[in-house]
């Protein structure tokens, strides 16, 4: 019996939408870096970007444990003398709540081309409106842990 390897022409992508509404920033990123990977299908290959797309709506009510909403810093630098930011991620949510969970996601796929084409897949918005209801995406519900 020969082991069966999938082809980027067979890829079938499904599209998701999942509510953040209350939902914890990593765990909630862990769900959707699996789904962008396509760790979730049984013909997964690590090499080849077989994952859906996904859809995230309320990014502005994520929420984080205990008192890391006061004390989580976002940091970057542009290479410029002099030329350390960070910020706050109050500060962060409250002027672009969709980057809090894309960075989130980003830290959790390949440092790779691969990476930064599954990232395109994913689409955040702050508020409860997408304008994606032509693809007819599906309400994303994980399954039970344990």
């Amino acid at each position: 019996m020969k082991t069966y390897a999938q082809k980027a022409s067979e890829v079938q992508r499904d599209w998701y939408v999942i509510d953040a509404t209350n939902q914890t920033l990593g765990r909630l990123a862990t769900q959707i870096a699996t789904l962008l990977r396509g760790k979730h299908k049984p013909t997964f290959s690590p090499y080849l970007d077989g994952g859906d797309f996904v859809i995230v709506v309320n990014a502005e009510r994520i929420r984080l444990t205990g008192r890391k909403p006061e004390q989580k810093m976002y940091y970057r630098h542009s290479n410029y003398p002099g030329g350390f930011k960070a910020v706050s991620f109050k500060q962060l949510i409250a002027r672009h709540p969709e980057r809090v969970l894309r960075f989130a996601v980003k830290g959790m796929l390949p440092k790779t081309r691969l990476g930064r084409q599954q990232l395109t897949k994913l689409k955040i918005y702050a508020g409860p409106k997408h304008p994606h209801a032509a693809q007819q995406p599906r309400v994303y519900e994980p399954r039970p842990r344990g």
